[in-house]
């Protein structure tokens, strides 16, 4: 599925910078990886599903306790899926586990040309909080991203709640893209 996604996830993708010698990640060294770094408590990955199928991630990482309590959510949902909700849902639920466990603080961090994405904090009600230059290495360069938060006392009775009530309230005036093939069927 990466594969098959790879050039419509390209523009948002973390790289390498230049001149720094990191071979590309084999699928089980990445498994490997993200699984020592759930034990030590650093970040919780999750998969994404849609009726039974694999259809992304959402990585919850920066996990820090003491004072601050923060983490930062990164995700990526497969393109014939995408604008159906799937991800504001995956979003809210980690976001809504997260203050559960104790976090204060959850931030998404979002390139300003990803439409998309920007949607999705929208939808969620994160508050923007500015912009950070030349933030992360995306694409071959340094891109510029817009930093998005909420804490546990603006969430009342959770993002899930949040986003399942806006979504009752009736469409979004916006066009959506058009939805993909059923993946039951691919």
């Amino acid at each position: 599925m990466r594969a098959r996604n790879a050039q419509w996830l390209r523009p948002w993708d973390a790289t390498s910078p230049a001149g720094v010698s990191e071979l590309p990640p084999t699928f089980g060294h990445m498994v490997r990886v993200l699984t020592s770094e759930a034990r030590m408590g650093h970040l919780m990955p999750f998969v994404v599903t849609f009726r039974g199928s694999l259809v992304g991630q959402v990585t919850v990482g920066g996990i820090t306790w003491g004072s601050l309590r923060s983490a930062h959510i990164g995700y990526w949902v497969d393109r014939d899926v995408a604008g159906r909700g799937i991800i504001p849902t995956a979003v809210a639920l980690a976001s809504d586990h997260l203050f559960a466990i104790g976090l204060h603080r959850v931030e998404i961090n979002i390139r300003p040309e990803n439409a998309a994405s920007l949607r999705v904090v929208e939808k969620l009600g994160f508050r923007p909080e500015g912009l950070r230059p030349r933030f992360l290495h995306i694409d071959g360069g340094w891109r510029d991203h817009l930093c998005f938060a909420l804490t546990v006392e603006e969430i009342g009775e959770g993002v899930l709640a949040r986003w399942h009530r806006a979504r009752a309230a009736g469409p979004d005036p916006r066009p959506a893209s058009p939805p993909g093939p059923d993946p039951r069927r691919s």
